[in-house]
């Protein structure tokens, strides 16, 4: 299924329509659990900023995971899970989401198999685990979540869950999804801002390389993949785009 590009004036407006997004998949999940796989970086202060604002409580219960973890202590500041449990859980209406933290206390082989057993409880009937909705971040070097450009994991087909030891970025142990999972899901949206990742995008959304980049990986099988950007991530981009204005 090809993608769609939505482009957004501002980040305060493309994170806007990131958490109407997220609300309104919830609401689509036609009353049953709504499962939400969260990157970290700037996806973390964008989400608590707008989501608090538009979610609302209700009967559908939430069920929160991450889509990347360093293997720090949940109080680092380079903890996802960590950042969202001080930024953005605590300002939710109840009933509380659910939480899928990585054990960051054990190796990186054990935090990823001791998430891999949790996701499996969690997405119980599912082979792989299918995921409402993912927000997913790009790197500068295209890289999406732990999975980094010309790294083995890329070729990973039967895990769902990879340890890594030896990101380019540090810190250089961490625990990832792999593609499978982000193939998998209902909906990807990547979220993008600033200038810095114009040249990337362009690479990602245009191009047609031999050896594509992590993200330009991600393409689910049965699912939506969509991509918010703002207009200084897109500047670079000659193929269509969406125009949005939600303020």
């Amino acid at each position: 299924m090809p993608s769609r590009i939505s482009v957004f004036p501002s980040p305060q407006e493309l994170g806007a329509a990131v958490a109407q997004l997220v609300v309104q998949r919830a609401l689509g999940s036609g009353g049953g659990r709504f499962s939400l796989g969260l990157s970290g970086g700037s996806l973390v202060g964008l989400l608590a900023r707008e989501l608090p604002s538009v979610a609302s409580g209700g009967a559908v219960p939430w069920l929160l995971a991450f889509c990347d973890e360093r293997l720090v202590p949940p109080e680092h500041p380079e903890s996802t899970c960590g950042a969202y449990r001080a930024q953005l859980l605590p300002r939710l209406p109840e009933p509380a989401p659910e939480v899928l933290c990585v054990d960051t206390g054990l190796s990186p082989d054990d935090a990823a198999e001791d998430y891999a057993e949790r996701l499996r409880e969690a997405f119980q009937g599912d082979a792989v685990p299918v995921f409402d909705l993912l927000l997913l971040g790009v790197g500068p070097d295209g890289h999406t979540c732990s999975l980094f450009p010309n790294h083995p994991l890329l070729q990973e087909k039967e895990k769902i869950v990879a340890a890594i030891t030896d990101s380019p970025k540090p810190p250089p142990e961490r625990v990832t999804l792999t593609l499978p999972v982000l193939n998998a899901a209902r909906t990807v949206v990547f979220v993008a801002t600033g200038e810095g990742k114009a040249a990337v995008l362009k690479r990602i959304l245009e191009g047609e390389e031999e050896n594509p980049l992590p993200a330009a990986r991600v393409r689910p099988h049965t699912g939506q993949l969509l991509w918010f950007l703002d207009e200084s991530a897109a500047k670079e981009l000659t193929v269509p785009f969406e125009k949005h204005s939600i303020l």
